[in-house]
């Protein structure tokens, strides 16, 4: 699979994938960008990207129109790390998160404020 690729130099990373295409002149204004993400004519890295501010860095692949970019950085630039993703961990089920006892109930419960018997009327609570 040989496929060729148009480079773009980045001045500084990490930018969002709607400005990137304000920046290319593929939109002219930052709603339209959010518009063709959205509708999925742009993909980041060989997969469909409807995230309308992603982080994109050097190293990241933009296809858009029939075009491919490549994202690359301008020398004298400093390169920012990418994130790691972050990696989920299966939830232990505890038996007390899943049915709440009595006594968690009662502290849910807000406490009806009292009526004075003379006015009729609430206290006020400024707290």
């Amino acid at each position: 699979m040989n496929q060729e690729y148009i480079e773009i130099e980045l001045e500084e990373e990490p930018i969002e994938l709607c400005n990137l295409l304000k920046v290319l002149d593929f939109a002219e204004t930052g709603g339209q960008a959010k518009q063709l993400i959205a509708m999925g004519y742009v993909a980041v890295n060989n997969e469909l990207c409807t995230q309308k501010r992603k982080k994109m860095y050097s190293g990241d692949s933009l296809y858009f129109d029939g075009d491919t970019f490549l994202l690359t950085l301008a020398e004298g630039a400093t390169p920012n790390p990418k994130p790691a993703t972050p990696v989920e961990k299966p939830q232990k089920a505890t038996s007390s998160s899943q049915t709440p006892t009595k006594k968690q109930s009662n502290k849910k419960r807000k406490k009806q404020p009292q009526v004075d018997s003379k006015t009729g009327r609430k206290p006020i609570s400024f707290g």
